[in-house]
């Protein structure tokens, strides 16, 4: 099968997806999509939003659209790296035995992971970024494929700790997650006041998925797509030449090498989703905020202002 065959096979394979994950999920069809673009593209995502906004939920329902292995870790003050990765324990024969923790499946949701200690913290972002975990010396591989969707509330900040920066940096997308649409919300009422039961049937298999992700690795990227992602990236630094007005005005740090990693893979999977078979400027342009509204710091100024983060990022596009 040529690999032009398996991109059409892929674009017939998310539209399957997405109305399995539409049964469940009514509305949110950026989230959908953003969360199926990090996934294909070996990456995690962070999920802001207010509570009951059914992001855990989503996640469930895309792990079993997948037919992955899904564990849900609820992240608090207490919580200790051993409780994610495992313990080593003393067998009936007197020797010590690894027994594995819930980060050992395909789809973990940290739900909100700003409640728990830094040290829990970097011992989940080590699995994110090694794909393995060390527990007594000895290295475990984690499951392929692998992926975190953590959760955060945006509005209470007593008791947490928020994700440094170089942490935030390991996730490719923070997806905002926004109330619904009034429609929307007439229809997530009617459907979950009802005694209508909704199953949701597999459609990918682990190892298809391992097969579309080398897939979209090896889609070609024209230079000029190749230099605006670059372009937009460096334009967030202040020491470089090409820092616009608006970078000097409103930002304090701007992203590193990462953000055009992401960029580029990103867009490949934006464009590989819509059926094209060489990404755009335009690609590019649609998964920006997400992948750099985490990576930029602004400054007191643009606070004072109230510029958004979004609103500098899509000034620089």
């Amino acid at each position: 099968m040529s690999d032009k065959e398996k991109l059409d096979a892929f674009v017939a394979h998310v539209q399957q997806l997405k109305q399995e994950i539409h049964k469940v999920i009514i509305g949110q069809d950026e989230v959908v999509d953003q969360v199926l673009i990090s996934m294909f593209s070996r990456g995690h995502c962070l999920l802001v939003g207010v509570p009951g906004l059914a992001k855990t939920l989503l996640v469930n329902t895309i792990s079993q659209s997948l037919g992955l292995g899904f564990s849900r870790i609820q992240f608090t003050p207490d919580l200790m790296p051993s409780d994610i990765i495992g313990a080593e324990i003393l067998d009936e024969t007197r020797n010590f035995k690894f027994i594995k923790g819930p980060l050992f499946t395909n789809m973990v949701l940290a739900d909100e992971i700003n409640r728990t200690p830094p040290k829990t913290q970097s011992a989940l972002l080590e699995a994110m970024q090694e794909r393995c975990v060390t527990a007594g010396g000895t290295s475990y591989p984690l499951d392929a494929p692998f992926f975190v969707l953590a959760t955060q509330n945006p509005i209470e900040q007593e008791g947490t700790y928020p994700l440094p920066e170089a942490q935030l940096d390991r996730f490719m997308f923070n997806i905002w997650v926004d109330y619904p649409s009034f429609i929307e919300e007439m229809a997530i009422v009617k459907s979950t006041t009802s005694d209508y039961n909704i199953s949701v049937s597999p459609v990918l298999s682990g190892q298809e998925i391992i097969d579309y992700q080398d897939l979209i690795r090896r889609i070609p990227v024209a230079d000029n797509v190749l230099e605006y992602a670059v372009n937009l990236v460096t334009s967030t630094r202040l020491n470089t030449g090409n820092a616009p007005e608006i970078t000097k005005k409103y930002i304090t740090w701007g992203a590193g090498p990462r953000a055009s990693q992401y960029l580029i893979i990103g867009a490949k999977c934006h464009a590989a989703m819509r059926g094209k078979y060489s990404p755009d400027i335009e690609d590019v342009k649609a998964v920006a905020l997400p992948i750099l509204r985490h990576r930029l710091v602004k400054n007191y100024k643009a606070e004072a202002e109230g510029y958004s983060m979004d609103k500098i990022i899509e000034s620089l596009l």
